[in-house]
């Protein structure tokens, strides 16, 4: 019979062309929008861990309670003996980073301010053969002009910042702050090049240097604001980093000293529960939703298709045939129908999210106003579930939509019958 059926649904195209056509649409709008929410949100997170989270950090608890103010004067010292420690916690890499702000000045030829404006710095490790920072600031593809930095004196400086103080690559610069100590702290350096994070809120001004230099600028040798975890495949668990961070501050769990370092997860870290749960909640219901629109579009397609069928259900039911046949064979079709449709749709659907996830969509111009850690360019993120995600509104809809409208058969009379066929 399922021969016979394929037989039917692929020669007969105008009982089976217009429902392929919608459902192929339907999954495949389905399986992209599913990957399309997920690689928002998750390379909102992956940024933030980059940037800023990790996914754990270690801290001082004095500096834990202000982290966001930037308080080099509560950083932890003794950096060394603690990564020490670190390294030989789970499958984790671990890099000390300074985030420090202070103002920036551009002499002219004299020597002369020439323009100088507020700037957000990041001193991470950018010299040391092996280092990993390079690649979480994804800085070889970022880099707009100029190059890495390869000597201390050098650093990179936002592309959106240089625009607007017309700074080349080979432009000297000076960096005014505070140091550790609560002195006043500057540095000179040379502009290597100017780099676009994809992060607005950090594009309007930032610059990054080496961390020997910023601690030595900074006046914290042997220091560091904050240490940061990632985990090796670059996926956060929280219960791995939880039985990390619980280690790790056991062994300090009598110490009342606020210098004293405390490891946090990433979702512990100001804001990030709430955005977790909150961007859970956002994704179900925006998956949810747009599942359940696909269905109902897919419903009235088998319904509609199932009602404009009634009349050769008549001329089979005065032919002979078992009402409960005809009803099992138009269930029959829609599975039929609904599967190559799913497949279709599903291949499409994932064709499209995989040139996405590759390509990316700039959303540059749309949030430039935008002060939240969100990247530019939006990426799709494929998962397992996008292989079978589409096959709910592709299969069930569309069996759901026929099999009610079949209904109509158990009710067709003799009398109503040979009255149609009179017709």
């Amino acid at each position: 019979m399922i021969h016979f059926l394929l037989k039917g649904v692929l020669h007969d195209r105008h009982r089976s062309l217009l429902p392929l056509i919608v459902i192929t649409l339907g999954v495949a709008l389905t399986v992209l929008g599913h990957a399309w929410v997920n690689g928002v949100l998750g390379e909102s997170f992956v940024m933030s861990a980059h940037f800023s989270t990790g996914h754990l950090k270690a801290m001082t608890r004095a500096y834990a309670e202000e982290q966001d103010q930037m308080p080099i004067d509560l950083a932890l010292i003794g950096v060394k003996e603690i990564m020490d420690e670190l390294a030989g916690i789970g499958e984790v890499d671990w890099a000390p980073r300074i985030r420090f702000g202070g103002l920036i000045d551009f002499p002219d030829e004299s020597g002369s301010t020439r323009s100088q404006g507020p700037a957000t710095g990041f001193a991470v490790d950018l010299l040391t053969p092996g280092s990993k920072e390079i690649d979480r600031f994804n800085l070889t593809s970022s880099i707009l002009s100029g190059h890495i930095p390869t000597r201390e004196e050098e650093a990179l400086i936002t592309y959106d910042f240089a625009e607007k103080f017309h700074i080349q690559p080979g432009d000297r610069f000076t960096f005014f702050g505070s140091t550790m100590e609560g002195s006043m702290a500057f540095g000179n350096f040379i502009v290597a090049g100017t780099v676009r994070f994809g992060a607005e809120a950090l594009d309007h001004g930032a610059i990054l240097i080496d961390l020997t230099a910023g601690q030595r600028m900074l006046g914290m040798p042997d220091a560091a604001g904050e240490i940061l975890g990632f985990f090796n495949n670059n996926r956060y668990d929280q219960k791995e980093a939880q039985a990390i961070a619980d280690s790790f501050n056991a062994r300090r769990s009598g110490s009342t000293d606020e210098f004293a370092p405390l490891m946090v997860t990433m979702r512990d870290q100001e804001g990030m529960a709430q955005l977790f749960d909150y961007t859970h909640i956002i994704s179900a219901i925006l998956i949810t939703a747009f599942v359940l629109a696909m269905s109902v579009v897919l419903w009235n397609t088998g319904l509609i298709g199932g009602l404009r069928r009634y009349g050769e259900f008549g001329v089979r039911l005065a032919l002979g045939e078992e009402k409960s046949h005809i009803y099992r064979t138009l269930i029959y079709e829609a599975l039929l129908i609904g599967l190559i449709g799913s497949v279709i749709g599903t291949v499409v659907g994932l064709a499209l999210a995989l040139y996405l996830q590759v390509v990316g969509l700039d959303m540059g111009d749309a949030m430039r106003a935008s002060t939240m850690m969100m990247p530019s360019v939006i990426r799709t993120q494929v998962t397992a579930t996008d292989f079978w995600i589409g096959f709910i509104p592709g299969l069930f809809s569309m069996t759901l939509g026929n099999a009610l409208s079949g209904l109509g058969i158990y009710k067709r009379s003799t009398a109503h019958l040979f009255k149609e066929l009179e017709a």
